[in-house]
């Protein structure tokens, strides 16, 4: 899956503003609290840090990671049909091919609709990215782009560190 920092921020605001509406408290007369006028002063705030923000945003294009031998690009919207010597003969021109998985699906035996692909360096893997993306292969148009991004900054906080524990203690038995 791909990591969207822009997107994390989004989902992140809509939480903040769903906890600000379950604690906002009025008064019997409709006027807000003093509680409630600190979390407004704090809301402006945020909005202000966060416009800030938008001009930092990076994609995963910015941050790929090597993976132990090399770089791999991520093709979906691959054909069915398509082979490996699809795949080498259109994504070759770039640099040499370390590896290319190209996924067959059990029951019918055709192409999942994606493929990996490793480059041995990184500017191979990045005009493989650039120059593929978006363009046909076999009558199919395919996006391509990093397979391995580096994590998001220590600052944002992780989605579901509970459930970690529970994945692990599945794991366990």
């Amino acid at each position: 899956m791909i990591y969207s920092y822009t997107s994390k921020m989004n989902e992140e605001a809509e939480e903040a503003e769903e906890e600000r509406r379950r604690r906002r408290k009025q008064t019997d007369d409709g006027d807000t609290t003093e509680y409630d006028a600190l979390i407004d002063e704090k809301e402006e705030e945020e909005e202000e840090e966060e416009e800030d923000d938008d001009s930092k945003t990076t994609t995963t294009r910015d941050r790929p990671q090597k993976s132990i031998e090399g770089w791999v690009v991520i093709v979906t919207g691959v054909h069915e049909e398509s082979q490996e010597e699809d795949v080498h003969e259109r994504f070759g021109d770039f640099g040499e091919i370390q590896n290319v998985h190209l996924n067959l699906d059990r029951q019918t035996g055709y192409v999942k609709g994606y493929c990996l692909i490793e480059y041995k360096d990184r500017a191979e893997a990045k005009r493989a990215i650039d120059e593929m993306d978006g363009q046909e292969l076999l009558g199919e148009r395919v996006r391509v782009d990093w397979a391995f991004v580096k994590k998001p900054d220590a600052a944002a906080p992780r989605a579901s560190s509970a459930r970690d524990g529970a994945d692990a203690k599945r794991v366990r038995r």
